[in-house]
């Protein structure tokens, strides 16, 4: 087992243990007792009661949150001639078609986040296993293959995350940052939940959602309660 250094022993002891605290104070707790020397990324784990072996019980989406995520997204683009301008007019960074695609199958990866027309998957499809592995493959059911560029752009810029339930039944997703504060922090969070609730899958029984823990980057995690969150959506 690690061994774990004086800071963050120092901080876990203001976390009660066992205890599942409402969505507020939970918030409260992290931002308090951050204590790196860098901006901390704010993450939540959810856990679900979802199989996701069976097709029917994957819990897959994306949500813009309402104050971003405190970094800057590096945005490339595959599309073609007026859907390549409304793509660098909405501020893409980077925009092509062939000529990307073969950058990539080379070995550059300096991106971030992709987008692709529908009419280029034909020819994407093909970096599937260089983008795949790297969660970097564009996907309609998030929103990343659509002719919709210029809003898909301004989205992912503005802070639009994408999540999907691993094979545990977990969601995991970065919210923000420490020094956003408790009020932002509180409302990123808050949107992730709706939407993530709004994906129950109808073949979903027993409780949804049930356990969540939040945490920084180098902090111990804080629980909250369900049933506190799903009053708090109400």
């Amino acid at each position: 087992m690690p061994k774990r250094g004086k800071t963050y022993l120092a901080v876990k002891e203001k976390v009660q243990p066992g205890r599942r605290y409402n969505l507020k104070e939970a918030v409260d707790i992290l931002v308090g007792t951050g204590r790196a020397k860098f901006d901390e990324t704010v993450d939540a784990a959810i856990r679900l009661g979802v199989n996701p072996k069976h097709a029917d019980q994957m819990v897959r989406g994306s949500v813009v949150l309402p104050n971003g995520l405190g970094k800057s997204v590096k945005v490339l683009v595959f599309a073609k001639g007026e859907k390549e301008k409304e793509a660098l007019e909405a501020g893409a960074d980077l925009t092509g078609s062939d000529d990307l695609i073969e950058k990539i199958k080379g070995g550059w990866l300096d991106f971030d986040k992709v987008i692709a027309t529908p009419d280029m998957m034909g020819s994407v499809g093909k970096l599937g296993k260089i983008l795949g592995p790297r969660g970097l493959m564009p996907n309609p059911k998030v929103g990343t293959v659509t002719f919709d560029v210029g809003r898909a752009v301004k989205e992912l810029k503005a802070g639009r995350v994408e999540f999907r339930v691993e094979k545990a039944g977990i969601v995991h997703s970065p919210v923000g940052k420490v020094s956003f504060g408790s009020d932002k922090l509180y409302e990123n969070l808050v949107a992730l939940f709706e939407t993530i609730v709004k994906l129950k899958p109808a073949s979903s029984k027993g409780t949804y959602m049930r356990s969540v823990c939040i945490s920084t980057t180098m902090g111990p995690g804080v629980k909250i309660d369900p049933v506190d969150i799903r009053n708090t959506l109400r």
